[in-house]
């Protein structure tokens, strides 16, 4: 039976609560966070779930800002957090019987980590359930340990009747993927969102694929999810760029020599691209942060490019340019999988704010070209207003449709629509791993 596309999301019809996990007095409030003593890696994961649910701080920039730790912990921590974004509808359908009232925070992170441990991640039970314990304030500890235990008991069966695409899922995205994709499209989509993303890298030339790595189609070196990229050497030969964030520079196809503009630039992977197939590459980039970030990735690897810090809407080249990248800002829903926050820090309002701004930034790239110049606009957005919905706007801007060929991506057919844009999807290259949710289109100047 096809799930109806609006609505609360459908889940376990929670059973009966069982007798002693609750408390019937009102939860004694303590000091959000974990308590002292706790493991490193846990309390580091609850910082991060704290900062993100409750903060609404992204996930990297929760991480930057953690108290010192050890890289181990830092690393660890991040795992559970990011397995707990991921799984957050299963984890509280599976804790709602035990809870009559909603705990505070720290006990709430505490018991979702514990069941995140427990059923995702294969922590042996008594590991799972006294490093829940020893996060929590002593008065919440008989309560963790309680609960912990009886889901333990349960194992996997605790898993059964939820439908984890739909609860896992936030309601506005699920409705708008069904008007996009269609049932079929949208349940394939969570499918692949749930999984934790693996390590792709885009490859100077002349440099070997890092060992443990399979190369694909694309020509990108392929790692298991998990593997971190500060532990890999000879990082002066790759850069980490999904496989889908590969292919709006790969359909700009520079020449040598060509003068380029890549708008919105950093961390600079688009930027590395364009220079390493002989462009001559300004890097326009508005935030400070991200900007120094850019000039880093591209002293490491040996690369020069003019980068300005400037926004883009406003800035313009000295003289017309031959080709333009633009990777506007967006939802970044298609990146869920390797940035699992996302789902639950966009609302809708964060579209509607952001589509004019993709509006005037297409119309400032359009005002670069010279006649007769390239350019191709690109989302990491899975939502329909932010990629398809701008074909009109680029018309405006005297931008005529310069469709993308099969021929040109023969091992991507799929992801080339009607219309001769780009359209990949979580779901794409399942067997493989997946990759990013991604919209490109490809415009010539009148």
């Amino acid at each position: 039976m096809t799930m109806p596309p609006t609505g609360k999301p459908a889940g376990r019809t929670p059973g009966r609560r069982p007798a002693g996990l609750h408390r019937d007095r009102a939860p004694v409030r303590h000091p959000s966070g974990p308590a002292p003593g706790a493991n490193p890696a846990r309390a580091a994961a609850m910082l991060l779930l704290q900062a993100v649910l409750d903060r609404r701080q992204g996930l990297e920039d929760a991480l930057d800002a953690l108290p010192a730790r050890e890289p181990r912990d830092r690393a660890s921590g991040h795992r559970i957090a990011a397995a707990v974004l991921r799984r957050l509808g299963t984890l509280d359908a599976i804790l709602e019987p035990y809870l009559k009232r909603e705990p505070p925070s720290e006990v709430r992170e505490a018991l979702r980590i514990g069941v995140a441990e427990l059923l995702l991640l294969g922590t042996p039970p008594h590991a799972a359930v006294s490093a829940a314990v020893d996060l929590v304030p002593k008065p919440f500890a008989g309560l963790v340990n309680a609960v912990l235990r009886r889901i333990a008991q349960a194992g996997e069966s605790a898993l059964e009747g939820i439908d984890a695409d739909r609860i896992d899922t936030p309601a506005w995205l699920w409705t708008a993927w069904h008007g996009a994709y269609g049932a079929e499209g949208a349940r394939a989509i969570a499918t692949a969102l749930r999984q934790p993303a693996p390590l792709d890298l885009s490859l100077m030339p002349g440099s070997p694929v890092p060992e443990g790595a399979i190369l694909l189609p694309n020509g990108s070196a392929r790692l298991p999810a998990g593997t971190r990229f500060s532990d890999l050497p000879g990082q002066e030969g790759f850069w980490a760029q999904d496989v889908a964030a590969t292919l709006p520079a790969r359909l700009l196809a520079v020449r040598p020599g060509e003068r380029v503009a890549d708008l919105c630039a950093a961390p600079g992977g688009k930027t590395a691209q364009l220079i390493v197939a002989g462009a001559q590459v300004t890097a326009v980039e508005k935030d400070a942060r991200r900007c120094e970030r850019l000039r880093e990735n591209l002293a490491r690897l040996g690369l020069t490019a003019e980068v300005v810090l400037a926004d883009a809407a406003g800035w313009r080249p000295p003289a017309p340019l031959d080709a333009v990248l633009l990777d506007a800002p967006c939802t970044a829903t298609g990146t869920i999988r390797r940035h699992p926050d996302v789902a639950r820090l966009k609302r809708p309002t964060d579209l509607a704010n952001l589509v004019p701004i993709q509006a005037r930034l297409l119309a400032a790239g359009a005002a670069m070209l010279r006649p007769g110049g390239r350019l191709v606009y690109a989302v990491c957005s899975l939502q329909p207003e932010e990629g398809e919905g701008h074909l009109r706007t680029a018309a405006e801007c005297g931008l005529l449709p310069d469709p993308i060929r099969e021929e040109e991506m023969p091992w991507l057919e799929e992801a080339i629509t009607a219309g001769g844009n780009l359209r990949t999807r979580p779901d794409y290259w399942g067997e493989q791993g997946g990759m990013d949710g991604f919209f490109a289109a490809r415009f010539i100047k009148a």
